[in-house]
């Protein structure tokens, strides 16, 4: 059974160049060939700020946004975070759905196709892998920043430079390493998961 890849775009606002940056990212993804890539956008959740009245570790779950985002996390093996950079951070949308939940994430390498002005987003991605292990993820040392990506787009899609492709196949090569030797922790701990359901 083939990994399932998730390459979520973070940015939710309107006029955003993500869906460019994530599309290519996805389809390359499939032609490297090591992961079964989803693409998932998170403006298609609607997430609102925060609102579920119990802390998100119980699974206890009331809204129907929540549950869908809940479901899209839990079938993945990995993740890519196709993100921008919002005054040196992460942008509100990726924050607020990473807080949505919490065991969801547990055991799973992440990834992070970066975009933005000079800085290519890496300021965004080094607040971001921070928060990421108190997850339980494993954020990876490689990436596919992209400074000055603008000029790169044409009518919403990128035109990848050779760099952008050499650096997303060496991070997707690391992450299924991480995805394979996190394997056996992911089974158990969703299988503790189902028991403490049943059970309660």
């Amino acid at each position: 059974m083939s990994l399932k890849l998730h390459t979520i775009i973070a940015s939710t606002r309107p006029g955003r160049v993500g869906p460019g940056v994530a599309h290519w990212f996805n389809d390359f993804a499939a032609e490297h060939g090591k992961f079964d890539p989803v693409l998932v956008d998170l403006a298609d959740f609607d997430l609102p700020v925060f609102n579920e009245p119990e802390h998100p570790r119980l699974r206890n779950y009331r809204h129907a946004h929540t549950k869908a985002w809940s479901e899209s996390v839990a079938s993945a093996d990995a993740f890519v975070f196709v993100t921008p950079e919002y005054n040196y951070g992460p942008p509100p949308s990726l924050l607020n759905a990473l807080n949505y939940l919490a065991v969801e994430w547990a055991y799973t390498p992440a990834g992070f196709v970066s975009y933005g002005g000079v800085s290519g987003g890496l300021r965004a991605v080094q607040v971001t892998k921070q928060i990421l292990t108190t997850f339980k993820m494993m954020p990876i040392p490689e990436g596919v920043p992209m400074p000055m990506v603008f000029p790169h787009l044409e009518n919403g899609k990128l035109k990848p430079e050779e760099i952008y492709k050499t650096s997303a196949t060496a991070m997707l090569d690391e992450m299924y390493k991480w995805a394979e030797a996190l394997k056996g922790l992911r089974s158990q701990h969703k299988a503790s998961l189902q028991t403490k359901a049943q059970a309660a």
